[in-house]
Order: C-alpha cells, then structure tokens, then sequence
C-alpha cells in the first residue's frame, strides 16, 4: 500500500491539516480493539476525504463500507446543516462501535447506519445523492456503480477506494485473484463511462474521483 517512502509520507501529514482530536481518538481505538485496522482510512486520507466533501458540500452522502466510522466523519465535516449521511456495513459487531463514535461528533443524528448487503440495501434508498464513497468488496463495485449512477445529482462525486490495490493492477493477472480482475475492469469503466469524468489519485491505496455529467 505504501508507493512512497514512510519519510515522505509523514512530511505529506505533517503539511497537512492536524487530525481532529475525534479521529485521532477513533483511530487509536481502533488499533487497539479491531481486526485489520489498516482499513482505517487514517489522518492523510481522512483530510483528503473531508476537503473534498467541503468543497462539494453535499446534501445526502452515500458510504459503502463503514469499517470503524472514520471515513464517515470525515465526509459529515463537508454536509450541510440540513444534510444526511447514510452508511452500510455488514459488519453487526462493529455497529455499536461506529455509533458510540458518531454520538461524540456535531453529526450524531445526521447519520443513518444500514447493517447488511450493499446490494440489497441502495435500491431501498429513495434519495438522491451529492457524494458517494465506496469502500467495500472489490469484488461488487461494479454493481456498487450501476446501482449509485442513477441515483446520483448531476455533477455529483463518486470516491473509490483502493483502486491500486497494493500495486497488483500492474502485476500479472493470477486466475484465481478475482478482487484484482474486478478492479481493473472498474478501472476502465471510469476511465471510459460517458456517464462520468474520472481522475486517479495516487492517494494512499489509490483513489478515484468520478464526477457525474
């Protein structure tokens, strides 16, 4: 995951904005208490996520993947008063994690949690939304962006995450590696959907910024 040295990387957070207490707390917790806490989307990232939501200063916001809550409040800094966040894990051990937390921030009651299916859960959703970050099983992000495009404003942001894959798009394919063949087709998809205007972002793991014409 890191395409640059870990010195590089610590001058990049060291330039950018200070991670609120919030997060630095959550990230701490996570760490201590939850499997695979690499998922985290962590300090740089988390900015990145929270200056593009305040830039588009979305109304509904659209997650895909909760993991720990993160993300999600790094994308509620960018909503409007009036706005919501709704988000989607499969994880039901974590949903009392992610909530403690979002209690403790100024968007406690502008998130909603759905616990189940991605798949099953979007079409339920009768919104429309301003920005969308997916962050899930590689393997459905193809049916994640057919079901998010039509429920999308226009000019609308779609984030995907891990698009780079730890570098393995540029590996050679292994047959049995389906996560990969997935991300390189959705790649291309972006790269070639009318629907959609698309730049890759050599943030992190990768990070694609899809705006909706």
């Amino acid at each position: 995951m890191h395409f640059i040295s870990q010195d590089l990387e610590n001058y990049i957070e060291q330039h950018s904005e200070k991670e609120p207490e919030l997060l630095a707390a959550l990230n701490k917790e996570t760490y201590q208490k939850v499997l695979l806490p690499r998922m985290l989307s962590g300090h740089f990232q988390g900015r990145v996520l929270s200056m593009l939501s305040k830039l588009i200063r979305p109304v509904n916001i659209l997650e895909i993947g909760t993991y720990t809550g993160y993300s999600a409040l790094c994308l509620c800094e960018g909503m409007q008063e009036n706005g919501t966040l709704h988000t989607i894990d499969i994880k039901e051990e974590l949903v009392d994690f992610q909530r403690k937390h979002f209690d403790k921030s100024p968007w406690g009651n502008q998130i909603v949690q759905h616990l189940g299916e991605a798949i099953d859960i979007i079409p339920t959703l009768d919104l429309k939304f301003d920005l969308v970050f997916i962050d899930a099983d590689k393997e459905n992000y193809i049916n994640y962006f057919e079901l998010i495009v039509p429920k999308m404003n226009k000019g609308g942001i779609i984030l995907s995450d891990n698009v780079l894959w730890s570098g393995k798009v540029l590996e050679p394919l292994h047959p049995k590696d389906i996560s990969t063949k997935i991300l390189l087709e959705y790649n291309l998809l972006l790269k070639n959907d009318p629907r959609v205007e698309t730049v890759l972002l050599p943030i992190r793991d990768g990070l694609t910024v899809s705006r909706v014409l």
